[in-house]
């Protein structure tokens, strides 16, 4: 099994390092757009506020996240940063979002 840490090139310029970190740029982004487009529908629902925040699955998520650095030779420690301060944001737009939502009357329980 290939591991993504093995998948990057030895750079020996600047320039090589910022277009290998543009072209990931350009995976991210799009998987991150998805990744709030959940969220809303996360808000839509859950439609409660007292919902949004899930310690449980915030500690699933660290902990698949943890593993899965270690399978692809990263650190652990920093994934679990970046997932966290990540998971922060999304919660903060989730709350928005519902506002947003209960505010054009879209919220619904399904």
């Amino acid at each position: 099994m290939s591991r993504a840490i093995d998948k990057v090139p030895h750079c020996t310029t600047m320039a090589q390092v910022r277009q290998g970190v543009d072209a990931l740029d350009d995976i991210l982004v799009p998987l991150l757009v998805q990744r709030s487009a959940f969220m809303t529908q996360a808000a839509r629902v859950k439609n409660d506020t007292q919902l949004v925040r899930d310690e449980a699955r915030i500690q699933a998520i660290v902990d698949r996240v943890r593993e899965r650095a270690v399978a692809e030779g990263g650190d652990p420690d920093l994934l679990e940063q970046l997932y966290r301060g990540m998971m922060e944001l999304f919660i903060a737009y989730e709350h928005q979002e519902l506002a947003r939502l209960r505010a054009d009357g879209l919220a619904a329980k399904e």
